[in-house]
């Protein structure tokens, strides 16, 4: 049964390393960083779209009141033709004056929406030419992950049929101190080596080696190591 325990314990190391392994696969750290790259050329693709849809409103404000004040200002030129007294000409003059500032300052804010609007047309255009490699890269990486995944699983799996038929073997007093031990330490059973359990690593007394082959001797091998508490096989 000694051989079966320590065997026991072999197989549940190796199903804890590749539990671990499939964790930290690099693969997954390929997969983050292909999605992360996705979510931050998405968030650029928003913000961008965003700002475009802005600069479109804008620019139709803009045009719609300029359309506005030239209505205004022809028919103040229109009335300033009809007009006799010098006092409501010259009020008339610095009205059409200050529509025409105006109708400037609207030209000019139109001028520098469409030209952010072209400058961000183009970085959409660039943007949407990224999209299909970023796609690519990134059902790739999650591909190479699953197939990795799968291969630790297929192990996994096998590990786990020999650990069914190798717990089989196993006194049940045993196996549950076993168990037990195993919610504590990595390693529960480890060989005696010489004067030195290779679960803790620490050397035992004379004493203490006469104490565990006696108890070895009358329990199939199995021992108790006195420094750790793990299954010590003499």
């Amino acid at each position: 049964m000694t051989s079966s325990v320590l065997e026991l314990q072999a197989a549940d190391t190796m199903s804890d390393q590749l539990r671990h392994r499939r964790e930290v696969l690099a693969e997954r750290e390929q997969v983050q960083a292909a999605k992360n790259a996705l979510l931050r050329w998405n968030e650029a693709r928003t913000v961008v779209r965003r700002r475009l849809d802005e600069l479109a409103d804008e620019i139709q404000r803009i045009e719609d009141d300029s359309a506005k004040l030239d209505q205004h200002r022809d028919r103040l030129q229109a009335q300033l033709k009809t007009v006799i007294a010098p006092r409501e000409a010259e009020a008339l003059q610095h009205e059409i004056a200050t529509l025409t500032t105006q109708r400037s300052q609207f030209d000019d804010a139109e001028l520098a929406a469409l030209e952010e609007h072209s400058r961000l047309d183009g970085e959409l255009d660039e943007l949407l030419a990224q999209e299909e490699s970023l796609t690519a890269e990134y059902l790739g990486a999650e591909s190479a992950l699953a197939e990795a995944e799968s291969d630790i699983d297929g192990e996994l799996a096998r590990i786990a049929e020999r650990l069914k038929g190798l717990r089989s073997e196993v006194d049940k007093p045993v196996l549950r101190r076993y168990d037990r031990l195993r919610k504590n330490f990595v390693i529960a059973a480890a060989p005696l080596s010489g004067s030195r359990c290779e679960g803790c690593h620490l050397d035992l007394s004379a004493a203490e080696l006469d104490e565990i082959r006696d108890t070895g001797a009358k329990n199939d091998g199995i021992a108790e190591c006195p420094q750790c508490g793990r299954l010590l096989i003499v």
